[in-house]
């Protein structure tokens, strides 16, 4: 995966600002940043669902805008707010969403890895946010895609369900997904990440391996790297 100069501008906004990424097969990059560094308008865009001022991004050396159809079938998608159908149930998503793919996951094996048989029969409208969070994973896996994008995938689970998340994000690992992972949870990032690009007012401010981000800023864990990063962006800002 590539992005190029990757430029995203609003009336009186830019969200983000030349951005350069270069993602590697079977590698898995944690995102971070305050809320409105850019993060989702970053994965968005790299999912075809914003267009960019200016730049390009490549997925497979597939345009996401140009070559919809094709990335579509490459590219899995779980975002903050899931496109799921509230008046289906939770075996009629996954059905449905199957249905678009030539080759992909058995959704009752998909709904006994997330943890989601007991609401196989229920409409997604009842469902918790927890539930609804699996669906969305559930979701963004049964086309067997070769690239996923995890936004905020564990939110609204309780300490089991992450672990059981963390546990299906590690299997596409050794499968060698390419997996874009953007998270406020710096133990998740901690444990799933080969490499961690910081965001900030929509441009790359560091990025590398968790263990080269708290050496460089001398934090014992990324939480504080986390906060060290922004603290020394902002210094630069007002200087």
């Amino acid at each position: 995966m590539a992005v190029t100069a990757l430029t995203r501008r609003y009336k009186r906004k830019t969200a983000l600002d030349g951005v350069d990424l270069d993602v590697g097969a079977g590698e898995t990059i944690g995102i971070l940043g305050a809320n409105g560094a850019g993060k989702s308008t970053l994965v968005e865009t790299i999912a075809g669902l914003r267009r960019p001022s200016s730049g390009s991004v490549r997925v497979l050396g597939l345009d996401p805008l140009r070559d919809r159809a094709r990335v579509r079938g490459v590219l899995g998608v779980q975002l903050q707010e899931a496109e799921l159908h509230d008046d289906l149930t939770v075996a009629e998503n996954l059905r449905l969403y199957r249905s678009f793919y030539r080759d992909g996951e058995d959704p009752r094996e998909l709904m006994t890895l997330l943890g989601l048989e007991d609401s196989a029969k229920t409409r997604a409208q009842r469902l918790s946010g927890g539930q609804r969070q699996r669906l969305s994973v559930a979701v963004a896996l049964v086309g067997r895609p070769r690239v996923v994008i995890l936004d905020e995938l564990t939110t609204g689970l309780d300490p089991e369900g992450r672990r059981e998340i963390w546990s299906l994000v590690e299997k596409l690992q050794q499968r060698g997904v390419t997996i874009l992972l953007v998270s406020h949870s710096m133990d998740e990032v901690e444990r799933l990440c080969d490499r961690v690009v910081m965001l900030d007012h929509g441009r790359i401010v560091t990025e590398g391996t968790p263990a080269e981000l708290r050496a460089e800023t001398g934090a014992e864990n990324l939480d504080d790297a986390f906060l060290r990063v922004r603290e020394l962006a902002s210094e630069r800002k007002a200087s």
